[in-house]
């Protein structure tokens, strides 16, 4: 079966929001069989609608809506595909009750525009909404399918688990998984030379490589019946990738950098303390995302000027004075001071130019340093990153974690 997702709502083609609804959806639908091939956007314009709607409708077997379910004037999703497939609008009695039990709940008054939600295409299935006042609805008409849902995230989320995919699922015979592979270190097209034959030969599973964010992700995709074992046609492929591109590999579980980094630190008891510079605080505010990390992030110091680097982490001040707040010299004290200044096993410095200003010839933006210590050592490495603040920042942190993980795989081995 192949899907469309239609959403409704100006907001969304203005940027006001954006469209992760789309996204949530596209990621669920193939582990139940259905394949997506198109993503709409429409304002909230009865005559647009239609449009996209009757295209939609020629091109896929399935329309998954999103938003225009609301209690307002502008709220046409429902009269528009009624319309189209010549139904009457009829009051839910079930729907109308619920909608006031919510209202009561909150101790607010019932609006009479609200009563409207309840009023759903005769012959469809309601889909029940527990977080909000729109109900969703399944139309089934020939060998079309069309599913509306409200926008709001908290709501459509669940309504597409509880009904949706059980829907779905109950009409396919068969079923796509996927495995993320998460590498880093090593660049795109290098990652795609390295398993070019691979991708060459690929039928099932499929083999498709893409970037983001100074990363990259391989997505392992098989095809199977139903109730098959696709465990069996992907671990090969994720096995022979593992083997050619080594410890540049760092999870075949979707995970995160920080969240690989920071279980490593959990499970091995390992203690943690971060000093940032250039960085202001984006490292520590990652690594405290982890459930359990206080169990071992011991403290995180942003020493964004020289006089922090000297009193709180102690930093020589003749160090600055001959190599620059930016050197590996200065990377190296600051990993040193916080290690010892928090008494933790492992000790993370990064100090860098940002940008877009403060760069030189000698020492251009994007020149960063990173430093961990431990009980009895040091190493840093020197970044020379390129992009805006937000991207160099960001990829900053990656290499920190990185730095992390590869020394605890050493330290492991």
């Amino acid at each position: 079966m192949n899907a469309e997702i239609l959403a409704v709502g100006t907001e969304l083609l203005m940027g006001q929001i954006a469209n992760t609804n789309a996204q949530y959806i596209s990621k669920r639908l193939p582990e139940v069989g259905v394949n997506v091939y198109y993503h709409s956007v429409v304002g909230d314009n009865p005559n647009r609608l239609k449009e996209c709607l009757n295209l939609a409708l020629q091109r896929s077997d399935a329309v998954i809506m999103t938003g225009g379910l609301g209690p307002t004037q502008d709220d046409l999703t429902k009269e528009t595909v009624a319309e189209i497939f010549n139904r009457k609008l009829v009051l839910h009695q079930e729907s109308l009750e619920k909608i006031k039990g919510f209202f009561a709940r909150l101790h607010r008054e019932m609006t009479p525009n609200n009563v409207k939600q309840a009023y759903l295409p005769e012959h469809c299935k309601v889909i029940e909404n527990s977080n909000g006042t729109a109900p969703g609805c399944i139309i089934e008409e020939g060998k079309k399918v069309v599913i509306m849902l409200p926008g709001p995230p908290s709501e459509m989320i669940p309504m597409f688990e509880n009904t949706v995919m059980p829907y779905f699922l109950q009409k396919s015979s068969y079923r796509i998984e996927s495995r993320y592979l998460r590498v880093f270190g090593i660049g795109e097209s290098a990652l795609e030379d390295m398993l070019l034959d691979l991708i060459e030969k690929q039928s099932n599973p499929t083999i498709a490589p893409y970037a983001k964010d100074g990363e990259v992700t391989l997505r392992i995709t098989a095809k199977c019946e139903k109730n098959a074992d696709a465990h069996s046609l992907l671990m090969p492929v994720v096995e022979e990738i593992s083997r050619r591109i080594g410890n540049a590999l760092y999870s075949i579980e979707d995970k995160n950098l920080e969240e690989v980094v920071g279980n490593m630190l959990i499970e091995n008891n390992v203690s943690l303390s971060i000093a940032e510079s250039c960085t202001g605080g984006l490292i520590s505010g990652k690594i405290t995302g982890i459930p359990g990390i206080s169990r071992v992030f011991k403290s995180g110091v942003v020493s964004y000027s020289n006089e922090a680097k000297v009193n709180i982490l102690g930093v020589r001040q003749e160090t600055l004075d001959r190599y620059g707040a930016v050197s590996k010299e200065t990377a190296v004290e600051m990993a040193r001071g916080i290690r010892e200044l928090a008494k933790s096993d492992l000790g993370l410095s990064v100090t860098g130019i940002a940008g877009p200003g403060g760069g030189t010839v000698k020492k251009p933006v994007g020149l960063v340093y990173v430093a961990l210590a431990w009980e009895d050592g040091v190493k840093y490495k020197e970044l020379k990153l390129w992009g805006n603040r937000e991207r160099i920042r960001n990829v900053t942190s990656l290499h920190a974690f990185d730095m992390i993980r590869l020394h605890m795989i050493s330290k492991n081995n």
